[in-house]
């Protein structure tokens, strides 16, 4: 297991290191001049000349790039322009909206997801398995843009019993503050949980059909318990992997549902950015979404191990 874990975690920082290159590069390859675009057309020489010092945008791009890295690594992810704050305050702000609204969102998909899955696996071909099917197509193929603005319409503006948009912050109290992510969270979790499901059941049928369910049920088994002692577990591992990138999505792809409902999270902020070219709030806040990303695929790989003896033995 320690083995496994050695390779893995290698395999990590190597992701990171890509990542960064790939980030960095990404960025500095945007047309325009982000000081240029901050003071306007009208700018005097002299003082774009100063903000092109502030901003680092006059030494080369290796001494940058690797300003850049040094700072991340000692929790330095330098000041935006646009707010003259350090973003790492920025981030420390709105991580505490972003990583809620993830955490709720994915919950909700996997409250969701596995009793469907589990409800249309165990009758196959039935009426219960169709209209499961047919429910989740509907969900992959609807944006959940769509469903937030449904669900607003239906729960906010008719009925009144959520907010429609904005965040009180935690101050205000834990269940105002969970009211107002509800609706967000359950736009997010319903295309995810479509997805969730029909993995859950295509990978429980792909079970259900091995040698080793066959000889249970020989064996006295019912069909029932057969699903749930033995397919469930072995079915879980590609169901990690989903719930492991959705929790990726979720945190760092939420910046259309931040947008609908007026969320400050690292989804709204990014787009700030954007619109802005604030480069270093951009570039920061992404190599940390990538971070996130990179070191739950790890937690995933883990999980695996912890499930299927097999991946710690190399078999």
């Amino acid at each position: 297991m320690l083995r496994y874990a050695l390779k893995r975690l290698l395999s990590l920082v190597v992701s990171l290191i890509v990542a960064s290159i790939v980030i960095f590069a990404v960025i500095e390859v945007i047309p325009g001049d982000p000081a240029a675009l901050i003071l306007g057309v009208n700018a005097r020489p002299d003082t774009l000349a100063a903000l092109r010092t502030e901003m680092g945008l006059d030494q080369p791009l290796p001494l940058r790039y690797a300003d850049w890295v040094w700072g991340m690594l000692r929790g330095d992810f330098g000041t935006s322009i646009t707010y003259k704050t350090p973003v790492a305050e920025m981030v420390a702000d709105r991580i505490w909206v972003s990583l809620p609204l993830a955490i709720y969102a994915l919950c909700l998909s996997t409250l969701i997801a596995f009793p469907a899955g589990i409800y249309a696996a165990a009758r196959r071909g039935r009426a219960g398995d169709l209209g499961v099917m047919g429910a989740t197509q509907l969900g992959v193929a609807v944006p959940n843009f769509w469903f937030a603005m449904i669900l607003v319409l239906i729960f906010a503006i008719n009925l009144r019993w959520f907010p429609s948009g904005g965040f009180p912050g935690w101050d205000e109290g834990f269940w105002k503050a969970m009211k107002a992510l509800t609706l967000p969270a359950i736009a997010l979790a319903l295309p995810q949980a479509a997805i969730l499901a029909r993995v859950m059941r295509s990978s429980l049928l792909d079970m259900l059909d091995e040698d080793f369910i066959r000889t249970a049920r020989a064996k006295g088994l019912s069909r029932r318990q057969a699903l749930w002692r033995h397919a469930v577990r072995n079915a879980l591992i590609p169901v990690l992997t989903i719930i492991g990138l959705q929790f990726a999505f979720l945190l760092a792809g939420g910046i259309i549902i931040e947008q609908v409902f007026f969320l400050p999270g690292l989804g709204r902020l990014i787009f700030q950015a954007i619109s802005a070219r604030d480069l270093i709030v951009v570039e920061s806040v992404v190599m940390l979404l990538v971070f996130v990303v990179i070191v739950v695929n790890f937690a995933v790989d883990l999980a695996y191990a912890a499930v299927d003896p097999r991946l710690r033995t190399g078999r």
